[in-house]
């Protein structure tokens, strides 16, 4: 059978551009090298339990509709479903001055910062009404509509022109960071640190280096739809996209690993496997980072060599530590599922190990442990310089992992006594099973200094998707990635089709 096209990598970029491009008509084959699908965002099971191995906080999932969620678009199109359990308060934050419940709803969470610094809360509040205004505009386009060529000009102004002329006022700020915006309205020192940290949560940056669009959307919508999680972890949506992608005719090959893509007279025309078989495609998409595409996946002279060192030079988020655990659950009825611990408010949030992520997905989904049992996912930034698999490595794992028991400690303080299984993932671990460059989940790329580049490559019949190429670290970033990639491949009236359908369903 010939293709239209290959997707490298079943990440939730990769296997939405595939399975889209299914729902189109296309001939999609997915290569993934690993045995499991998913990329950053597959699970993995050890004795019994269930583990999410990245992603563990989503919005916008349920049957709440319109969705804003690009992930939750494609699944409806794809004619899938999710079953989500909805929760609230959505997470706790531990600060060194205490602890404190995350509202869905803005009013209660302001509250709540009240109880701490009553000036912050209001300076809080004209922070979000400044930038709300900005959601309202960005909400009435659908994700589903986007592309990554000049055809989207006449899609905007055809379809979303009321929209684009409420984004007029907001020109100001669309392209600035959110940092500018707390510098005019926030200056309680505790309420920027928090905005930092929710910044730093969103973009892997911290509210200066994050664009103004991303913190309005994430404000909007969580106080519209509210947070959920999907039963099954992060594995029931990659599930859901591979069963959309085959339903369309596609199909995903596991332990088929990519060594190369080829290139002919300046266009991609397929990839070759580890194997030795080559696959032809006149079509490529890369789900791997902008790293590795350009140094793994291509030759050197594939490439423009400015363009190529341009961007090769693109800043990376550090990676992480990881720590997996199963616990025993008994004595533990009140507990929530998601926590952020800041050790010391005297360091940036920013150093690793300072700032520390839990997520406890049995709390709502209890299929993912044994009767008694919960699963514990707890992560925090950690560079990959340093890390080398000597005879230190073991020593290094069980030392740099301790932030994390700490944190772990101010929400189970007994904690060490119930686990029944450690699992300490490293850098190294990131890079080696998600075959990702120094195991980074993506461009720290400033707002005001750079632009994500978008999903088109100076190479004809070439494109990428995932984390490099949109702004944000999570799923709605890179399924959008996926959706632009997708319908910039197809006519615009291809898509038009799919957005009637997904109106009337």
């Amino acid at each position: 059978m010939s293709l239209d096209a290959i997707a490298i990598g079943s990440g939730i970029g990769g296997l939405t551009a595939a399975a889209l491009l299914a729902r189109y008509g296309k001939r999609v084959l997915v290569c993934e090298s690993h045995a499991i699908a998913g990329g950053a965002a597959h699970t993995f099971k050890r004795r019994g339990f269930e583990f999410d191995s990245g992603p563990s906080f989503y919005c916008g999932l349920g049957n709440q509709r319109p969705s804003l969620n690009p992930l939750r678009q494609v699944l409806d199109v794809l004619g899938e479903s999710l079953q989500v359990v909805p929760y609230d308060p959505l997470g706790h934050y531990h600060f060194p001055e205490g602890t404190f419940p995350v509202y869905s709803d803005a009013q209660r969470y302001r509250e709540e910062i009240a109880r701490i610094t009553p000036q912050g809360a209001r300076e809080l509040e004209r922070f979000e009404q400044r930038l709300l205004p900005l959601y309202e505009a960005l909400r009435d386009i659908p994700t589903l509509a986007l592309r990554a060529d000049w055809q989207l000009i006449p899609v905007l102004l055809g379809g979303y022109l009321p929209s684009l002329l409420k984004m007029l006022p907001q020109l100001g700020i669309i392209q600035g960071s959110v940092g500018d915006v707390m510098d005019k309205e926030v200056h309680d020192s505790w309420v920027r640190r928090l905005i930092d940290l929710e910044c730093f949560l969103l973009s892997g940056l911290k509210a200066h280096g994050t664009v103004a669009p991303e913190v309005a959307f994430m404000l909007g919508e969580r106080s519209r739809a509210g947070v959920e999680y999907p039963v099954g972890g992060s594995g029931a949506i990659v599930d859901a996209l591979v069963r959309g992608l085959k339903r369309g005719g596609g199909d995903l090959r596991l332990n088929a690993h990519v060594e190369q893509i080829l290139v002919e007279s300046g266009k991609a025309v397929g990839v070759r496997l580890q194997t030795g078989e080559i696959i032809k495609a006149p079509i490529v998409i890369s789900n791997a980072t902008i790293w590795d595409t350009y140094t793994k996946l291509l030759r050197p002279e594939d490439l423009p060599q400015s363009y190529r060192q341009t961007a090769l030079e693109t800043p990376a988020v550090e990676s992480f530590m990881h720590l997996h655990l199963g616990i025993r659950a008994e004595g533990l009825n009140h507990l929530t599922g998601h926590h952020v611990v800041v050790h010391d408010g005297n360091k940036d949030i920013t150093e690793p190990g300072n700032t520390c992520m839990i997520s406890i997905p049995s709390v709502w989904d209890a299929s993912l442990a044994p009767e008694g049992h919960h699963v514990v996912h707890a992560y925090t930034l950690e560079p990959y310089e340093g890390w080398q698999r000597d005879e230190r490595y073991d020593e290094k794992k069980k030392e740099r992992s301790q932030s994390l028991f700490h944190a772990l400690e101010r929400v189970i303080p007994d904690i060490r006594q119930r686990i029944v299984l450690e699992l300490i993932g490293t850098p190294l671990t990131h890079s080696y099973y998600l075959r990702r460059y120094k195991g980074t989940y993506g461009p720290a790329i400033v707002a005001g200094k750079g632009m994500f580049p978008s999903c088109q490559t100076p190479i004809s019949g070439l494109y990428r998707v995932g984390d490099s190429t949109m702004p944000g670290i999570g799923v709605p970033a890179v399924a959008a990635s996926g959706i632009l990639c997708a319908n910039t491949l197809v006519t615009p009236q291809k898509t038009s089709e799919l957005l009637a359908y997904l109106g009337r369903n």
